[in-house]
């Protein structure tokens, strides 16, 4: 009897204990990720998609450093003529401020995030290449036989689409350029003749 109350008790032991272990949350599918994400991006309010020329205008205008920005929101704080001319108060300057090196840390965190996803997604596509090689190869020997006809259309195929890929490809390289037309600007003006010299009379020309 004393042995089934050990037993009991140290089962009831294990199960408490595996109880506390943390459990790994369940992966979530991409669709369940884009929903989402579309989710907490009409919660965050100022999300403004630009283009890149857009970008790289605004970054020309945005590189004072923490320094001077400081300085500058000082400077609206120490004369009320200041803050009138700009309109805002120094506090609201200084609230913007903060609010941008918050949301730095949300770029770096998105950034991260989309690298880790593009990463991820990248080794899934050379998995994917793969294992498509193997089978094109493993298929087009075991083709050759015909007990396994069944594989020639499907080699065949595979067969076609790599040599319209090849071929798109080609079309698409830059070509060699021409030599332009006699005569065109950029063209090599003609040789002319070497000019002779007097022929002297009785003396044969060379």
């Amino acid at each position: 009897m004393s042995t089934n109350n050990n037993e009991t008790k140290q089962q009831t032991t294990n199960a408490v204990a595996a109880a506390d272990i943390p459990q790994p949350a369940p992966s979530l599918t991409p669709e369940a990720v884009v929903e989402q994400l579309r989710v907490m991006r009409g919660q965050m309010g100022e999300v403004t998609p630009l283009t890149r020329a857009q970008r790289e205008r605004l970054r020309s205008q945005t590189r004072t450093t923490n320094p001077i920005l400081q300085a500058s929101i000082n400077v609206i704080g120490a004369l009320d003529n200041v803050a009138q001319a700009v309109g805002q108060p120094a506090e609201d300057v200084r609230q913007m401020y903060d609010e941008s090196n918050r949301w730095t840390a949300v770029e770096d965190e998105l950034r991260s995030m989309l690298n880790g996803v593009a990463g991820a997604n990248l080794i899934r596509r050379q998995r994917i290449a793969l294992v498509a090689a193997q089978a094109y190869s493993i298929g087009t020997q075991l083709a050759r036989d015909p007990a396994n006809a069944v594989l020639v259309p499907h080699v065949q195929e595979i067969k076609r689409l790599k040599s319209f890929s090849r071929r798109k490809k080609a079309a698409q390289a830059p070509g060699t350029p021409q030599s332009p037309a006699p005569g065109t600007p950029g063209s090599p003006a003609p040789e002319q003749p070497a000019p002779q010299g007097p022929v002297t009379p009785g003396k044969p020309q060379a």
